[in-house]
Order: structure tokens, then sequence, then C-alpha cells
């Protein structure tokens, strides 16, 4: 049976697949024979089963809106655990008993029943006590069996939530009910799944995923006194389950449990799964229930919530620092703090916005974290109330006015930063050098930051050009410390090896906005090698979003920076002083190999390749080189350590090749 139920989750996902493509895309991926066999083959299967999914492509009977949530008391009080944020507190709650260790999800908990083998009620958690009626929307849920084989009666709980990569994708367009931009998948799920249009909830990638067997699955005789196996009941009969492991025996130490929470919250970044903590419960169903409950919680589970761990402190001054692009990056300094034992005193805080939206001045008190165990970030201001703008007027380098700049972010908030429009600003200049001859740029070895700074005092750096001609200021240049006459020799013989270079090297070079070498070497392909015609395609309003890898906002900065004439003029002059050198992989690109068009992904420790250089590998090859795993990955290449994208890539049946096995199938090319 679960055979069978499994292939019809596959026949739902490729029929849906294929109805995208000819109703939405208007580009029919498989004949129309060809699908009504496959919907034959589904509709066959639903009847022999009894398993009907809210996303078949079988219910063709549409949507019921309602025109309110009807209230429901529920016949067993879906209440909250108790919480900790001490791992050490979750092994010893559970002591000596089996448990099961579970992501705490992070949606709307739902109640679903069935009777008869249909669905006949659906229902929020509400109050505990009493929830809403939402069974209308179920339909319109992606993963929800409305009919299973087993006929008696049959209460669940489990969460209903958007993937966290479906979350990205929407909120850039949806707004709450007040028109304010979704913050988070939680607040979008739980609005979607208590929408009163199913039509509208159909649009928000809402799944379903089962966490608890409130009633049924008890009267057959292989029945077990055990939660982990009513969900396997659960699973055999096509639900999707919440991940969890269960506590192996009494002998469970507190390195087991954290290794455990460790493999849960791999599995959940690696899936997108939203999550705001760990779940632990006893295992044994009598046990539980001889626990009892409070007025708030049950007594048998423990929620682990893993927040960042906050520090109070004092905000002494803020520093603006120049960057490259011109942009004043702020800093908090503040009285330092031990977080994970380390002494901690500087945080970013962003940017302007930041700044005010927290009402951050010198001498308050505030709230520091260490964000997962990472990064310092300022959480909150204790001391609101007392903001006055601190705006430098002048920037902290050159002394030049700053400006504000405006714009708009992905979630519809507006974000103003503070800028020095001053080109000639010593330390953004520095930046701007400091980048160019770095090595994924011209790859200028001996030019470093002290050196550079240097020679911009002393005036003999204004512009990228004034590099190759450091040669007539060599006495001056022999005369400062550290400069001999070699090493003076391997810095010109490094400037003019340097001459001879690459497009993506010259494209990464210019520090065009969002443009780096992935993207530069795309630009690379697609204009065989040709620095003119991207010019070209650049000032002639060519979309660049045509070629797969760059996206809108990489296309309008490539438009953006080509529209000023200062850098049209650095562009065209600056190649006079170079040669480039010719494409070798023009009749290799032509040819078809094993590698043409497939998505490839490089995890650990290669011997034979840096990432930038198999990145490049898999594009002369006509691969496409990814960043994360995947069903849309066709290949992993695997070095030594190689973690957690090696265990999904085996998950989802994903090719591996050795770093050897790759280097074989790339020379018989």
């Amino acid at each position: 049976m679960k055979d069978l139920i499994e292939k019809i989750k596959e026949l739902v996902h490729t029929l849906n697949r294929h109805r995208n493509a000819y109703y939405n895309l208007e580009a029919p991926s498989i004949s129309d024979k060809e699908y009504d066999r496959l919907f034959d083959e589904l509709k066959q299967l639903e009847e022999e089963t009894g398993f009907v999914l809210s996303s078949s492509p079988t219910q063709t009977v549409g949507y019921k809106p309602v025109s309110e949530l009807k209230k429901v008391k529920l016949e067993t009080p879906l209440l909250s655990l108790d919480k900790t944020k001490q791992i050490e507190e979750l092994l010893s709650f559970l002591g000596k008993h089996t448990a099961l260790i579970m992501l705490k999800l992070d949606g709307l908990t739902v109640e679903l029943d069935y009777e008869g083998g249909r669905l006949i009620r659906a229902c929020t958690r509400g109050n505990g006590i009493t929830g809403e009626d939402i069974t209308h929307n179920i339909p319109a849920l992606k993963n929800v069996p409305l009919t299973i084989p087993y006929k008696k009666k049959l209460r669940l709980t489990g969460e209903a939530l958007i993937y966290k990569d479906d979350f990205e994708r929407l909120k850039l367009t949806l707004a709450d009910s007040i028109g304010k931009p979704y913050r988070n998948a939680r607040n979008l799920s739980s609005g979607s799944v208590r929408c009163l249009s199913p039509e509208t909830c159909s649009k928000r990638q809402v799944h379903f995923l089962a966490f608890k067997v409130l009633e049924g699955l008890d009267g057959n005789p292989n029945y077990r006194d055990s939660k982990n196996h009513r969900l396997y009941q659960l699973y055999k009969l096509g639900f999707g389950i919440c991940p969890y492991f269960v506590s192996a025996d009494a002998s469970y130490t507190l390195t087991d449990l954290q290794k455990d929470i460790e493999r849960l919250l791999l599995h959940a970044e690696q899936n997108e799964i939203p999550i705001d903590g760990i779940v632990v419960s006893y295992d044994s169903i009598s046990y539980s229930e001889s626990c009892g409950r409070t007025g708030r919680f049950y007594k048998d589970g423990l929620a682990y919530k893993f927040e960042d761990e906050t520090f109070e402190t004092i905000l002494r001054k803020i520093e603006w620092t120049p960057t490259r692009s011109g942009a004043l990056a702020p800093v908090a300094v503040f009285d330092t703090v031990e977080m994970d034992g380390c002494e901690v005193s500087r945080a970013t805080l962003h940017n302007l916005t930041f700044i005010k939206e927290l009402e951050l001045v010198p001498g308050c008190r505030i709230l520091v974290s260490k964000r997962n165990m990472i990064i310092p970030h300022v959480e909150e201001n204790l001391d609101r109330g007392a903001y006055q703008d601190i705006t430098p007027p002048a920037c902290p380098c050159c002394g030049g006015k700053t400006r504000i700049y405006s714009r708009l972010s992905q979630d519809g908030r507006l974000i103003e930063t503070l800028h020095c429009d001053n080109p000639d600003c010593e330390s953004r200049l520095l930046q701007n050098f400091v980048h160019f001859v770095s090595r994924k740029a011209m790859n200028i070895q001996g030019l470093s930051s002290a050196t550079l700074e240097k020679f911009l005092e002393n005036g003999w750096l204004k512009s990228f050009e004034d590099i190759y001609h450091l040669g007539q200021h060599k006495e001056e240049i022999l005369q400062m410390d550290g400069f001999g006459e070699t090493s003076y020799q391997n810095l010109i013989k490094a400037i003019q090896s340097s001459r001879h270079t690459t497009f993506v090297r010259y494209v990464v070079a210019m520090d065009i906005p969002l443009i780096g070498r992935t993207i530069s070497q795309l630009l690379d392909t697609h204009f065989a090698g040709s620095l003119d015609a991207f010019e070209h395609a650049a000032l002639n309003n060519y979309d660049f979003t045509q070629i797969e890898g760059i996206g809108n906002k990489s296309s309008y900065s490539m438009h953006n920076w080509f529209a000023e004439e200062s850098n049209i003029k650095l562009w065209k002059k600056l190649q006079n002083e170079m040669t480039f050198e010719e494409r070798k992989d023009e009749n290799r690109m032509k040819k078809e190999t094993i590698f043409t068009g497939k998505t490839i992904v490089a995890t650990g420790v290669l011997e034979n390749f840096t990432r930038n250089e198999i990145n490049t590998t898999i594009m002369e090859l006509g691969g496409k080189p990814g960043s994360s795993v995947s069903r849309k990955t066709d290949f992993l290449i695997v070095g030594k350590k190689a973690g957690g994208k090696l265990k999904k890539a085996q998950e989802l049946g994903i090719m591996i090749l050795s770093e050897d096995e790759f280097l074989k199938l790339k020379n018989n090319v």
C-alpha cells in the first residue's frame, strides 16, 4: 500500500508540473496523450487505494469560500508545552524514558478529523480550547489527504507551514491585513490558513506536517503503546510527518541528545523547514497521559527554544567607516561583554534605518547577542525615547559632505543609508584599489593595502591606470621603508604580468555592484569573451536576465554602472593597458558533453581545484555551477570532509562523483 501511495504522490507532482507548464508558462512539456495516460493512471490508483491528495489534479470541483470562520469546540484541548533554553534540562526531563526528539515547527497548529476514510473537519488550535473551522481551505493546501484507506475515526494534529524558500519568494508581493509586508513565514502561513477564500490560500504554498495522533490507529492487533508507532502508521497512510528521532535507550546521554538535535537542525536547514526550537516528549502514550497537565501546557513534553542569549551593556559611540561604494558603514562600540567565551565590544548597525528604528544614541543601555553563536548583533535599546539625529554631516575620513540615500527593500521597507559623495575620499579610494589588485581581480602581488595607502598619500595613484606607470616613481619607491631593488623589481614584474588578463578578471576588477566572479564567468561565456559585445549590450538595454543565473538586480546594476560617463571612460581607457587571453573553450562549448546543461555542485575540500576553479571548469564543460543541493541538482562532486550536502544528495538520489571520477569524465570529453 505504501508503495502505491508514494506512486500517487509522484504522479500528482509530475502532473501538476506539466499543468503549470501548459497553463501558466504556455510551454507544454509533454503531449496531451501522455498527460491523459498519466492522469488515468493516477485516477485508477486513487480509486484502488482510497488515498486522494488535496492537490491532486483529479479534484477539479473548485474552491468554496466562506463568509466567516466558525468557532469549534475542541474534543481534546490543544495546549502548548513548557519551555526551556537549557539543553541539560531536556536530558533531565527525559530521565530514563524513551522519547521523541522532534523539530518544533514554526507555523500554525491544525487539527484534522477523519471518519469513514474522508476528511470531515479541519480547525486551528485557537486558544487551545476553542479553535476556528478551516475545512474550506484544506483543498488549497498542498499535501493533505482528502481521503485515506483507514475507515475508522482518526484525529491528528500537525503544523500548517510555508517552507522558507517559498516564503522568500512570496513575501516580495504579499502584504498583511494592514498593508505591511509579512515579516516571517509563521505569520503568512497563519494568515493563509485562516483566509476566507481558498483560492487565496492556494497561492501561498501551504504544506502540512503531522506530529501527533489524538485518536485512532489503536484498534489493530499490531497496536503498540508508542507515539512513534502511531506516527509511522500515519506515514504509511500518506501523511507528511514532522522530522524526529527516538532516543535510543536508558543510556541516552547529553552527547547523544546534542548530536540528534544537530542532525535535526541540519535537516531543517537543508530542507527549508521553518522552525523555532526542538520538542521532546515521552514515547509511551499511557505514561504521557498519566503525566497530566496544567491550565496552560501538557506535562509529557518540553520545548527547547534556541533563541540567541542577550547581554546588557552600554553603547558608547557609533563609528562610521567609508566603504568602496561610498556608503558609510555604522558600527556600534559598547562596553565589553563576554559571549560564548569571547570578549565582544563592537557590532555592525547595518544602516541608518536600523539606528533610527532602535533609537540608538551614545549612553543608552542595549541588549547584544551573538547570532548563531558567530555574529555580534545589537538586538534592543532599553532606553528608548531620547533619540536625536546623530548622523555625521561630514565624512570622518575626508571631511566631505554626507548625504542620505533611500531605497525600498525587498519587503517594501524604506531603507536609508549614509554616503560620502566625494569620489576622491582617501578611504574609499584605498578600498577600490585594494579590490582592483586583489587575487580575484588583477592579481597584482606585492601591492598590499599598506603599500597602496603610501602610494596614494604620495599622490602617485589617481586612477587604476597609474598602477601601470609606477616605474616613473622608481627612485622615490626605492627610498621607502621595506623596498629595495629586488622587492621593487618583483612589484614591477607582478604589475607587468597582470597586463595579460582575461574577460573575467577585467570585469571583476571594475567592481560593478553585484557582479562578482561567477556572474562574470556567465557573461564571458555568453559574449564569447568579447568586452566590446558586453559593453554594447549594456549600453543598449540588453535584458541580461535572459542569461541563466543572472537576476533583475544584477541586470539593473550593469545598466546603471555603464550609464555613468566616468565608468565608461575607465572601462575603455584601461583596456589600452591590457592584452586579453583568447578563449580556449569555444570549440568545447559547441560540443555536447555529459555535463551540458546540468547543474553541478561541489562540496568538501578538493585537491585539484579552488572553489572558483571548479566553478570555471564546470562552465567550460557546459554545466551550471550550483551552491546548494536540491532536486534540481544533477551531479555532486565530493571532496574530503564532505558534510550535509552529501547526505542530502544521497537522500535525493543525485549522482555523486568523487573528484577523481569527475576528472576522468572531464578528460574524456
